[in-house]
């Protein structure tokens, strides 16, 4: 029965997640089942001009190092399934916790489907239903990771979409066709547009690239991502409806991420949470400060392609809530303001001189209450407020 053998090949498990699945799928998923051509050079190069220009406004800005290896950082312009194919790269260690989490429930992990077929041994389609608890975790979190970074990559404008630190590298993954279209939609001078992405990324680069802020923003991510407790008993009986025979069965199945990973937040997840939110509405509340002092002397346009890319980013639909969920990066417009009153409050009490110490060491990054309170985080840090 070659097509159970075939089946059997797909769900060996080969460690707690299938990224040759993972893989196809989200560059299937990124690119709509379409070949996108490749990004013209003339393009490549007009990112590169720019970037140059926001590189040297944004170290002058912020007095960080934008480079994480000591040179010069460069914006590469990419394809939507390029994109996908890095941010899987790039979120392998999350979702290898993530899958691990569920293993450790019960719900997949390290099996093999004997196939004693050829030897007249038990039928092949009996030995994959008999062990499917075992073998569906990698495959069902190598496709619900394929669609995900496929998803991400059809939105996304750069690599910080989502503020989650990257492996040390300075070149930086922009979507070019994306950044096209919309400058496009909005009516605005695709140079300007183009710049805007170059400061925001060049910037997010430069805070992620501290190594304590990276350290302990990939330690808190790390541990939520670890820290479901899934709901074996719901997932196995959605398992119940699975069919091998029937490729539809799958998409049924497999149509609710949040149902079939089973992922309930735990008491622990909650707690860290506060702390992930606390950090990530910082980043974000001095990217947009950033973006505000550079953006203003360099972009024409840039009060009214601010206030459209501002409304793009938090007008989410249901998949990009349910990654941020996953991952515990959660950016509602409730999120941006926090960081963005956070800054004022700074700024308002210590100046410049105070908000520079935001990123000097471990030590002097804000608890949750502090972003609340920048009273609070001043006092702490010893830092005298006019």
């Amino acid at each position: 029965m070659p097509l159970f053998r075939d089946l059997q090949g797909l769900f060996a498990a080969q460690g707690p997640v299938n990224w040759d699945i993972a893989r196809q799928v989200g560059v299937w998923t990124a690119a709509e089942g379409v070949a996108e051509p490749n990004v013209d050079p003339l393009i490549r190069i007009r990112f590169e001009e720019l970037a140059r220009v926001a590189e040297l406004h944004v170290a002058d800005a912020t007095g960080l190092a934008t480079s994480v290896a000591g040179t010069h950082v460069s914006v590469q312009p990419v394809t939507r399934a390029e994109w996908a194919a890095a941010a899987l790269d790039a979120y392998r260690p999350l979702l290898e916790r993530l899958a691990g989490g569920l293993a450790a429930a019960g719900l997949g992990g390290v099996g093999v489907v004997e196939d004693d077929d050829v030897t007249g041994g038990p039928d092949p389609l009996a030995g994959f239903l008999g062990n499917i608890s075992q073998v569906m975790g990698p495959v069902l979190v190598g496709l619900q990771s394929g669609f995900m970074a496929g998803h991400l990559a059809r939105r996304a404008l750069g690599q910080y979409d989502l503020p989650i630190p990257r492996p040390p590298s300075d070149a930086l993954l922009v979507v070019a066709a994306t950044v096209d279209r919309f400058a496009t939609d909005w009516s605005l001078p695709l140079d300007d547009v183009r710049l805007w992405v170059c400061l925001n990324e060049i910037t997010h680069h430069a805070v992620l690239g501290r190594p304590h802020v990276r350290e302990r923003l990939e330690h808190l991510l790390g541990e939520y991502a670890g820290g479901f407790e899934p709901d074996s008993s719901s997932f196995e009986a959605r398992l119940g409806d699975l069919d091998p025979t029937d490729p539809a069965s799958f998409q049924s199945v497999l149509g609710d991420p949040e149902a079939i990973l089973g992922a309930m937040q735990s008491d622990a997840q909650r707690a860290l949470l506060q702390h992930i939110g606390a950090l990530v509405a910082a980043i974000e509340g001095y990217t947009d400060h950033v973006m505000d002092v550079v953006g203003r002397k360099l972009i024409g346009s840039y009060p009214a392609l601010t206030e459209a890319l501002r409304r793009r980013r938090v007008e989410r639909g249901d998949g990009d809530k349910f990654v941020e969920r996953l991952f515990g990066v959660e950016l509602a417009q409730a999120q941006y303001d926090r960081g963005q009153a956070f800054v004022r409050g700074v700024l308002e009490r210590a100046g410049d001189n105070g908000l520079n110490r935001l990123w000097h060491s471990a030590d002097e990054l804000p608890t949750p209450a502090e972003v609340d309170a920048p009273g609070l985080w001043l006092a702490r840090i010893d830092l005298p407020t006019s």
